[in-house]
């Protein structure tokens, strides 16, 4: 009979390329939950589920989101409900947050042109400089 798979808090560090302390940190905010053992319930040991959970969280983190719209997409993933309200939410995280990187964008954009601006005036005060030198 095949087990489910298990994974320590190094297993996933080193896989995930985090520190324990990052694991916890999201253990913490909810997003993964593992089982205790040992003495005292001192040592984490995580699912196939807690390690999906953390990719998940990851994935969402690469694209921008927070740890709370990453919390609230992955949550909805673990309900028997339909797969259709989950998916609209997660289509209306994405708008907002491609909205917030658009306006960003423009941002950075207008500023590189003030940055243009006030390159070709510098060089040509220097210039007119160098000709009275």
């Amino acid at each position: 009979m095949a087990t489910n798979p298990t994974y320590t808090i190094s297993d996933l560090a080193q896989e995930f390329d985090l520190t324990t302390r990052a694991i916890r940190f999201y253990e913490d905010m909810g997003l993964l939950q593992p089982q205790r053992e040992g003495p005292g319930g001192r040592n984490r040991v995580y699912s196939a589920r807690d390690r999906t959970r953390l990719k998940l969280t990851l994935r969402a983190k690469r694209l921008g989101l927070s740890l709370t719209e990453a919390k609230d997409i992955i949550d909805m993933y673990d309900s028997p409900r339909d797969t259709g309200p989950q998916l609209r939410k997660f289509l209306a995280v994405l708008a907002e947050h491609r909205r917030q990187l658009e306006e960003q964008m423009a941002d950075i954009v207008a500023t590189l042109d003030e940055v243009k601006v006030h390159e070709k005036e510098a060089r040509s005060l220097l210039a007119k400089a160098d000709k009275k030198a």
